[in-house]
């Protein structure tokens, strides 16, 4: 096989991969993004239902998770949301902000791929789609790449490829072993953002409520997030639910208040007296949907407020306002929208994401133990550590 030889290979065509392809070749390396997909950026394309949740104006060390929560902190000041809402509108790409801050394309997602496309092409990358890597090897001080396409040689080669979140993407574990290759250390991955199971009777009865959602507050192992919750046929979901994903561990519970900022107990009381008649289900009713309402009250319309003592309206309000529940599971990396874990960071450099022991060799994006919150972090981490690491090469 004929070999070629290029400054930098970057191992993937995502987010992170193409923002180092785009920003190395801009400063003049000769760049070369390989990649097995059939297209650049496919997760990029499936985000924020096709539109592109493609940074949050909030985004800050905060809102990641990583054993070295300083970790994130050089890149993320290298490269700002704002930065990456300058190149969105220089491309003229009209977006809008929801909720918590997070932009998203008003038109779909693959605007912000040609985008990264573009910028590749303007640094003169070389992408190569379609393209299995067989092996890696360090040969001196160049890394010499076994591809189906042919062998690649670079001085430095940029691992962006990734998790294994939602593997019919692709999405594999490929970017640790390469890690591991190279003698870096793996924090055990695990799915996050991702919906929580149930199993056996309480499966059952969440059942019941599949499609629900109501506006709550979730918390696990001292973390808390206030948002949507949605019942699933499987258990529960939607983003509260999700953003908690990454913090909980198998075997954690997890509280739930239903009707966040407003006490249950004092309203319920209140109620018993001006309206004894009243039923359970019913007083719920007004601050959740009726299936809800049953489901928390126990289905029993007959019972009357005025036949609860104040235990039982404890009993009752605890249910609303600290529902405590056990996941048995998530779903698994088949729907979790990134991985928790990856490259530990004190194998790398925070400020250019270079291993520390092997010069030239670089990690970026999900590959890397630097998980964001839901809402725009994640992509936002890759253009960062895409970034830093392209200025760096």
């Amino acid at each position: 096989m004929s070999q070629h030889i290029y400054d930098v290979i970057i191992v993937g065509a995502g987010a992170a991969g193409m923002m180092c392809g785009a920003r190395a070749g801009q400063r003049g390396h000769r760049v070369l993004i390989l990649d097995h997909a059939r297209a650049a950026g496919e997760k990029i394309r499936i985000s924020g239902g096709g539109r592109c949740n493609f940074t949050n104006v909030h985004c800050g060390p905060e809102n990641f998770i990583s054993q070295n929560p300083h970790f994130c902190k050089s890149a993320l000041a290298g490269f700002s949301p704002q930065d990456f809402i300058d190149l969105v509108e220089a491309y003229g790409i009209a977006w809008h902000e929801k909720t918590k801050g997070q932009l998203f394309c008003d038109g779909r997602a693959g605007q912000v791929i040609q985008m990264l496309l573009d910028e590749c092409e303007k640094g003169g990358n070389v992408i190569r789609l379609e393209t299995d890597i067989h092996e890696i090897e360090k040969s001196g001080e160049d890394f010499v790449v076994a591809t189906s396409k042919g062998r690649f040689t670079a001085g430095a080669l940029v691992v962006a490829c990734g998790g294994p979140s939602i593997p019919k993407m692709g999405a594999s574990s490929y970017g640790y072993r390469i890690a591991e290759h190279f003698g870096l250390n793996i924090i055990t991955p695990h799915a996050a953002l991702v919906p929580l199971t149930f199993a056996d009777t309480l499966k059952v009865e969440m059942q019941k409520l599949a499609g629900v959602s109501v506006q709550a507050r979730v918390s696990c192992n001292k973390t808390v997030f206030a948002e949507a919750l949605l019942f699933t046929h499987r258990g529960l979901s939607g983003p509260s639910i999700l953003q908690i994903s990454s913090y909980w561990s198998q075997g954690d519970s997890i509280t739930i208040n239903l009707v966040p900022g407003t006490d249950i107990l004092i309203t319920v009381k209140t109620a018993r007296k001006e309206n004894p008649r009243q039923s359970p289900a019913g007083f719920l009713s007004g601050f959740m949907p009726q299936r809800l309402a049953q489901f928390i009250a126990g289905g029993n319309t007959a019972i009357r407020l005025a036949d609860m003592s104040d235990m039982a309206l404890q009993t009752f309000a605890e249910q609303v306002n600290a529902w405590t529940v056990k996941p048995a599971g998530c779903e698994g990396f088949r729907t979790a929208e990134v991985t928790r874990g990856g490259v530990n960071t004190n194998n790398l450099s925070s400020k250019t994401m270079q291993a520390v022991h092997i010069p030239g060799l670089y990690f970026i994006g999900e590959v890397v133990d630097v998980t964001g919150h839901l809402g725009g972090h994640n992509f936002q981490w890759a253009w960062a550590s895409g970034i830093a690491a392209g200025n760096a090469l």
